[in-house]
């Protein structure tokens, strides 16, 4: 039971007045001044609501707020004009009475036990809390700058597009387990590794989301995937048989040149990622060293580094036969989409639809795995895993001589090449 009653507070002198646990009426004066001509002062006094508290075994005072002298003093006849206190929560309330100083001081101090900040909580409910969809254009924003220009685009584009439908407009502090997995189902068995992907994001806007006070817990974990089916299994990209591969590439040859048919047999010849071909640009071939320099921003992953891949004889002829006679500027794409922006990633599977191959684009480099396993024994495996650029897990041959090591990459290259084409020549000459 407190102490104090609504009386003395309103004619509480300068001091500090205990209500007890923890609540203190705090009355300070302060002078002002009155009048322009000659001015006079005159002494005031405030009254606000302090609790202390311990906080992570300190003593803490916590500003409450001011005392609502007009509600517990006598009713006057023209009431002020306010927002209705029944419209606000305690925590939100800044003039409180001396009941309500009581129940908000008895909800900091339940927190502090909790083990949480009650400074926090007081302030939780001042903020204004965004939807998932502006917290992720904040979270975009703050964090962008650590991430690859690649990575930085596509977090949004692919919150838009599996995300903000479902979560888009939901108080980014109300978003549940649930509720992601809601958001995931239509892509986790048909696209698992966007799906995945999708799945990080909303964590990283989550635990954003939590650092700014906007959200009481972290992102929820296993949880979100308890409703959903089990993903397939990793290799899920259908991968045409190494030994189709050279009569496949005689049947894009003889088709119309088109930018996707080009764009797959590059990506064919140098065992690279789609995404890595459809970021190519003039500049970063050397014709003369037979080399493609990619930059770290086109690989895959956050912290992949920049890799060289080495040209062999068909890439380059592709490549001097798409240049033709013009002088292309370093800075444009080999495979430019619409308007001059990157070539959209269905544009090469839609050559594989066309064909009628039931098989991935991405594949592609699992054929060439598969065949250097097979067909060439002699070249280390961490060799052919740094062609199609995977890290190479062995230390010490990852620390061979670069030299060398890039001239290993590149006969592998070379013979894979020839392979490809020296046995597409001969499925054009029989026929197939």
């Amino acid at each position: 039971m407190g102490k104090l009653t609504p009386a003395e507070v309103l004619s509480a002198q300068p001091g500090r007045l205990a209500d007890g646990d923890g609540l203190y009426l705090l009355t300070q004066p302060i002078r002002t001044k009155l009048g322009s001509a000659k001015a006079t002062a005159k002494t005031v006094h405030t009254k606000t609501w302090v609790l202390r508290v311990q906080v992570d075994g300190k003593r803490r005072d916590i500003g409450l707020g001011t005392v609502d002298v007009a509600r517990l003093g006598p009713k006057k006849t023209t009431p002020r004009i306010a927002i209705p206190v029944a419209d606000l929560s305690i925590l939100q309330r800044k003039l409180l009475t001396l009941a309500e100083a009581r129940q908000k001081a008895e909800i900091l101090r339940r927190a502090a036990k909790d083990g949480l900040n009650p400074v926090v909580e007081r302030d939780r409910s001042r903020q204004e809390i965004p939807s998932f969809e502006k917290a992720a254009k904040n979270a975009h924003e703050a964090l962008k700058s650590g991430w690859k220009e690649k990575g930085a685009k596509t977090f949004l584009s692919s919150l838009e597009n599996h995300a903000f439908p479902t979560l888009g407009n939901v108080r980014v502090d109300q978003i549940t387990a649930a509720q992601i997995t809601t958001a995931l189902a239509p892509i986790w068995t048909s696209k698992p590794d966007m799906a995945r992907k999708v799945r990080q994001r909303i964590g990283t806007v989550l635990n954003f989301a939590h650092g700014k006070g906007w959200r009481t817990t972290e992102a929820p974990g296993k949880s979100v995937t308890v409703g959903l089916p089990r993903q397939p299994k990793g290799g899920n990209y259908k991968s045409m048989p190494f030994a189709d591969v050279p009569a496949f590439m005689q049947e894009l040859r003889s088709s119309a040149p088109t930018k996707g048919r080009r764009a797959l047999m590059l990506h064919i010849l140098t065992a690279a990622r789609g995404g890595e071909v459809r970021r190519a640009r003039w500049g970063q071939i050397d014709l003369d060293k037979c080399d493609w320099n990619r930059p770290e921003e086109i690989m895959k992953g956050v912290h992949a580094p920049a890799h060289t891949v080495t040209l062999n004889s068909p890439a380059i002829a592709l490549l001097m036969e798409i240049k033709g006679a013009s002088t292309p500027n370093p800075n444009d794409l080999i495979f430019p989409g619409e308007r001059g922006a990157i070539m959209s990633d269905m544009t090469m599977n839609k050559v594989m639809r066309t064909a009628n191959r039931p098989y991935d684009v991405h594949g592609f480099r699992s054929s060439f795995r598969d065949w250097a396993a097979e067909t060439m024994p002699d070249v280390p495996d961490p060799v052919a895993e740094a062609a199609i650029a995977h890290i190479v897990p062995d230390k010490v041959v990852r620390a061979y001589k670069r030299t060398n090591f890039i001239e290993m990459r590149r006969k592998l290259l070379e013979a894979w090449g020839g392979y490809i084409m020296t046995n597409a020549i001969r499925a054009a000459i029989n026929g197939n």
